[in-house]
């Protein structure tokens, strides 16, 4: 006989599976250097407390210091492959990167549309180096079909500058409220523009970073600059932000959040190859400095003198590309 509902045991707590992180599908490109593209994206989403769920959009050939050349994944595998994990995992956020192709951008804005609940971050990475008869067709097509479906815009202040008032004729740089006013005209309801330079005060160059809407801005971070360059600090912090959001943050909270991680992981910064920077997206799983003064000493420490200045110094005060 068979135990009433009421009477039923009830689950050893013991055996019980945990609950599983926030899953965050991402499209992007698949980027050998590690770091942007779905390695940057990987590593990332998993160092915020995250799962990633790879979706590649391209195989892009490129080292350190540029990249070289694409090639496009077929728009229907590219579906194929997001729909086959979507039957089977239940997600909390998207990040959209490079897609590819015009094509390819099409199949993911129809994916997307199917969820529309989920909070959709996209990022618009410079694209100089792509041909020009394949970089009008595409940024028409995430203009047109990303945009509506895209609750935060992130890039750069000129890259989206050049893409969303390619007209501005005026001799100052557009706002970041005013690029907020032109992504709105399409469906985005923010933006996050890095990299917005600020009057120099004395020998210091600072750059803003801002969230904002078409009603004005909403919050942001200053950070110092200084000459080295980096690869992957874009993918880094909207793909941080994903993660944030999909973990249940309140918008403006995630910004914050994820710009502490991006400066954090910028000025943990390491070079593995002969080209730029890389963001150390795992900076808080590095050991603490020997107490005893055995570690490895921090150059120039013997004269005085600073790190050089292309390295990033662990622990220095807060800098952005």
């Amino acid at each position: 006989m068979k135990p009433s509902p009421d009477t039923a045991p009830e689950a050893d707590p013991a055996t019980a599976e945990p609950p599983a992180p926030a899953c965050v599908l991402s499209f992007n490109g698949s980027d050998p250097s590690g770091a942007g593209g779905l390695a940057g994206d990987v590593a990332t989403i998993a160092a915020m407390g995250a799962h990633a769920l790879p979706v590649v959009t391209a195989i892009v050939m490129r080292d350190t210091a540029e990249v070289f050349d694409q090639h496009p994944i077929e728009a229907d595998i590219v579906a194929q492959q997001a729909r086959a994990i979507l039957e089977d995992v239940t997600i909390a956020g998207w990040k959209v990167g490079f897609l590819g192709s015009a094509e390819a951008v099409g199949a993911v804005a129809e994916v997307l549309s199917d969820y529309p609940e989920v909070p959709l971050v996209s990022y618009l990475p410079p694209l100089s180096w792509l041909d020009d008869d394949e970089l009008q067709p595409y940024l028409e097509a995430f203009r047109e079909l990303i945009l509506p479906a895209t609750e935060v815009l992130v890039g750069n202040h000129k890259t989206l500058s050049d893409f969303l008032l390619p007209d501005w004729d005026s001799e100052r740089p557009p706002s970041a409220r005013e690029l907020a006013v032109a992504a709105g005209e399409h469906g985005t309801r923010y933006v996050l523009v890095t990299g917005v330079m600020l009057p120099a005060k004395g020998a210091e160059q600072f750059i803003d970073n801002v969230l904002a809407s078409p009603q004005g801005a909403l919050t942001g971070e200053k950070f110092e600059r200084f000459e080295t360059t980096f690869v992957g600090a874009g993918d880094t912090l909207a793909a941080a932000l994903a993660a944030l959001l999909a973990a249940g943050s309140e918008l403006q909270a995630a910004v914050g959040e994820a710009l502490s991680f991006l400066d954090q992981s910028l000025d943990a910064g390491f070079r593995p190859g002969m080209g730029n920077v890389v963001p150390d997206r795992f900076f808080w799983a590095l050991p603490p400095p020997d107490d005893d003064g055995e570690g490895e000493p921090v150059p120039g420490a013997e004269t005085g003198d600073a790190a050089p200045p292309d390295q990033p110094s662990k622990g220095s005060p807060r800098r952005v590309h």
